[in-house]
């Protein structure tokens, strides 16, 4: 143990030198907040030159108008196309916004590369690219019938005089096409679109890619007037009153001001704050001299800032024992996703050794510490400048409207923002120390949506296919259950639902033919939390002394009945009535049950009661049950959802993609276990340092992230998180953290339910929160309001992207161009949260737009489900046996 506690403190000790080391040779890259409030004020200065009428033309900031003059107000309809050029890849869309009093729309897209003959080619090439690919797009969708008016996203800057026409000012990024700049783009793109006769496309509004996220946000949040890119390069706008925009005629209302704040410090304002390796990046670079503030920003730049680091400590004999790799010497070879992978929290340093070593580096663990560090210095004053920039334009929204305190919305979008482990905290940290007077909200565009939702297909497939199965975090679980009820299902079942701190035992009488119908009679049974978390021998003799209680009560205790046991924690199936507990969830840790099959735990506890026998025919999970008695009423339901205490979904799948199972034909439902979706790390770039509080005080640190993030029984204690921050910074509580805000449970979701209802006004809303030993103002109830909505609204948004995964899936099995298909639903989330289903509904239209869905309500799914279940196992063996 001695050596043990000697190794600990050993590498401790190296990681601090090593950390120090690098601290010190890199401090002109480490910016203190005096430092970042400098750069706020110099970035509010240029801001005012880019405005003015007589120094815009010097100005480096250039607050290009926009000419979008409002926000949408939801009366927006129509079918649109849009096209986005500006990174790595070009994009199609198709847009319908739908005039139903709920704000929906559906996106259909289709992603195109940008080759380097393009992106560096000639002006005609890539407008003719451009129109290429939306033939394509169109012709995949069926569209070249309809007449429809394009939005063209033109992520560089432009000068514009109207909506639907921008001069090119100068290429940024890795563009650098011939005979564009100075030239109208809008005119170019309309002149290749005349090449395709067979296509009728009005070209009606020209935008910055910032613009888009802001008014894709401010569709959802109506509070959202600013709009960051943080991704290949970087930009922001935002909306300015146009009494101070000079370049435009008039005095009343807003315009949107796209900043092109990349090329902040290219008049020489930043040069102090640049090092010796953004001069050597900037002269390599396809623009030396231009857009130098997005070059120390940008993620085309950040790999190969780290790399020139490297290069020159190992030149100097800090790293590598002095030995310089042609890896090492080769611009380009440290790319943007190496750096996010060394610095991620648990794999970083292995990740950071693999890395190294490919480069031919051959590093000790004292390189590896000291490379990490070097990129965390890197991305955090990226974060820390993208900070101070986004903080004097929040401070100016706020001087323009003349308040002392300012609650707004940023929409955000970019691929560093959502994918680096650390940026998005980081950022948000700094901009709320930076600008203390304002409550800023980060919305993510729903492109972030459309990641989650390509994130849980990638991990649906791997949980399928053998050779990757056993690494998937989303299990996808063969349950054996391989039909729905047909109707034909009949006679007396008793049912067992254990899944909550309840647990209930039921008979469930089914009949057939013209009188089919279902009765069912029930009893509940507390668990106490001591047999929880007591020893799983002691656990399953008080499920069987429940069960004794009700067939006692039930007067049926001699006769031996079929039984379905809805067991709603992941199990390893290798029949119908076999399961193998692969984890406790949901607060529950009897000891000697993981890795056991608890069909046997049941029998060897109704044989040591010795009072009656049952005839166990089904294990089954909560959503299987779910899915079977909407199944019942619907036969077109082949998924099931549960989204209350915890959260999980099942569907029906083809046997020929389950390669975990032997056999080709027929169905299979599988129970996906998608609490799990995230436990490796892959989904850490939407996760905040509230989800990984409550992550590290839970029963099972690490494991079922997901879930922690979209079910009821995590909702309230993230809730309570934020508003602990929130006192901390003197926001709330007039700054005093009371006893009661630092229980943990002490804010269940349920009151996230009454705080967000409709119909509570702010004074009810405070007395909740007196209840709960929180003295507030009324100012108090509308920020905890506001915290509750979002926090519910993230996770039901999340959980529609999940199971816009599952429906996706099934329409391509299905290999139909519409899908029409029923969720079968239970949860108290669900069914009792003022806005969590509507919000959810919308999530998966939005996302799947291919896809009509229906949502059912589940009768008991956990009692009359397992019933169902076994009924129809019972039918399909006689069937077998005949």
């Amino acid at each position: 143990m001695f050596a043990v506690h000697l190794l600990a403190f050993h590498f401790t000790k190296l990681k601090e030198d090593q950390i120090k080391k690098v601290d010190r040779y890199l401090y002109p890259l480490r910016l203190s907040d005096d430092v970042l409030l400098d750069v706020m004020a110099r970035f509010q200065a240029e801001m005012v030159k880019g405005l003015g009428r007589d120094t815009n033309s010097t100005a480096a900031v250039k607050m290009l108008p926009s000419f979008v003059r409002s926000l949408p107000d939801g009366s927006e309809k129509g079918e649109f196309l849009a096209v986005d050029l500006g990174g790595s890849l070009f994009r199609a869309h198709q847009v319908k916004v739908f005039d139903d009093g709920k704000q929906s729309s559906q996106l259909e897209s289709k992603f195109y590369p940008t080759p380097k003959q393009v992106t560096q080619g000639n002006g005609p090439e890539l407008f003719d690219y451009i129109a290429d690919c939306l033939l394509d797009f169109m012709e995949t969708k069926n569209l070249k019938h309809k007449k429809l008016p394009l939005g063209f996203t033109f992520s560089f800057p432009c000068k514009q005089t109207k909506l639907e026409e921008g001069v090119l000012l100068a290429w940024t990024k890795h563009f650098k096409v011939r005979g564009v700049q100075d030239t109208d783009v809008v005119t170019s793109l309309r002149k290749a679109l005349q090449k395709h006769k067979d296509i009728d496309v009005d070209v009606l509004a020209l935008v910055n890619d910032t613009v888009g996220t802001m008014m894709t946000c401010g569709y959802d949040d109506e509070r959202c007037e600013v709009g960051v890119i943080i991704g290949t390069g970087t930009n922001a706008c935002y909306m300015e009153e146009m009494r101070h925009i000079d370049l435009v005629e008039g005095d009343e209302g807003r315009m949107c001001i796209n900043t092109e704040w990349g090329a902040f410090g290219d008049d020489g304002a930043l040069d102090d704050l640049r090092t010796e390796f953004d001069r050597e990046l900037d002269l390599g670079s396809l623009n030396p001299g231009k857009q130098l503030f997005e070059k120390m920003i940008g993620s085309l730049y950040l790999g190969e800032l780290v790399r020139l680091i490297l290069l020159k400590m190992t030149k100097e004999g800090l790293l590598f024992n002095g030995k310089v790799s042609t890896a090492l010497l080769t611009k380009g070879k440290i790319e943007m996703k190496h750096v996010s992978a060394m610095e991620k929290h648990k794999e970083g340093l292995s990740n950071t050794k693999e890395i190294l070593t490919e480069l031919n580096l051959f590093p000790s663990e004292e390189d590896c510490i000291a490379v990490q560090h070097v990129c965390t210095i890197v991305s955090f004053r990226s974060a820390n400048l993208c900070a101070a920039a986004l903080a004097a334009i929040l401070t100016r929204l706020r001087e323009n409207k003349k308040l002392l305190r300012m609650r707004t919305t940023v929409g955000i979008d970019g691929g560093l923002y959502k994918n680096h482990p650390q940026y998005a905290k980081r950022l948000h940290k700094v901009v709320r120390r930076l600008v203390p007077t304002c409550d800023v909200r980060f919305l993510l565009s729903l492109g972030t949506l459309r990641e989650v939702r390509n994130k849980m297909r990638t991990e649906l497939e791997y949980g399928l296919k053998r050779e990757t199965q056993a690494n998937a975090t989303v299990k996808m679980l063969p349950t054996y259950v391989c039909g729905t009820p047909d109707g034909t299902e009949k006679g007396k079942f008793l049912a067992l639902d254990l899944g909550g701190t309840n647990f209930r035992v039921l008979l469930v009488k089914i009949k057939s033919g013209r009188r089919r119908s279902v009765q069912m009679y029930n009893k509940i049974f507390a668990i106490p939390l001591e047999i929880m978390q007591g020893t799983g021998e002691e656990l399953f003799d008080h499920i069987v002394q429940c069960i004794a209680d009700f067939l006692e009560y039930m007067g049926i205790k001699g006769a031996r009945l079929p039984l379905g046991f809805t067991f709603s924690f992941p199990c390893r199936q290798a029949s119908i009535d076999k399961g193998t507990l692969v984890g406790w969830t949901k607060g529950f840790k009897a000891t000697d049950c993981e890795g056991e099959d608890v069909v046997d735990m049941l029998r060897e506890a109704i044989r040591r009661r010795n009072e009656f026998d049952l005839d166990i025919v089904a294990v089954v999970n909560d959503t299987v049950g779910t899915m079977m008695t909407c199944g019942y009423e619907d036969p077109n339901c082949e998924i099931g959802l549960i989204a209350g205490t915890g959260s999980n979904v099942c569907y029906m799948e083809d046997m020929k993609n389950i390669e975990i199972v032997e056999g080709n034909e027929g169905k299979m439902c599988i129970n996906t276990e998608w609490g799990a979706f995230g436990d490796n790390g892959c989904i850490d770039n939407i996760r905040t340092k509230y989800d990984k509080e409550v992550d590290e005080g839970s029963l099972n640190p690490g494991k079922q992230r997901y879930e922690k993030m979209t079910s009821g029984m995590y909702l309230g204690e993230i809730v309570r998180q934020i508003l602990i921050d929130l006192t901390k910074q003197g926001l709330l509580f007039r700054g005093h953290i009371s006893e009661s805000l630092m229980k943990r449970g002490i804010f269940e979701t349920k009151f996230l339910s009454q705080i967000e209802s409709d119909r509570l006004a702010l004074l009810q809303v405070r007395r909740i929160l007196q209840q709960l030993g929180l003295d507030s103002t009324c100012e108090d109830s509308i920020i905890v309001k506001e915290v509750c909505g979002v926090v519910s609204q993230r996770a039901a948004q999340l959980c529609g992207a999940g199971l816009a995964a599952i429906v996706e899936k099934k329409r391509e099995n299905r290999g139909v161009e519409r899908l029409q298909i029923t969720v079968g639903v239970d949860g108290t989330l669900y069914k009792l949260h003022p806005h969590f289903s509507r919000v959810l509904q919308e999530t998966v239209k939005e996302l799947a737009p291919q896809c009509d869905v229906t949502f059912m309500l589940s009768e008991d799914g956990s009692g009359k489900g397992a019933a169902l279940i076994t009924a129809v196992a019972k039918r399909l063996h006689n069937v077998g046996q005949k």
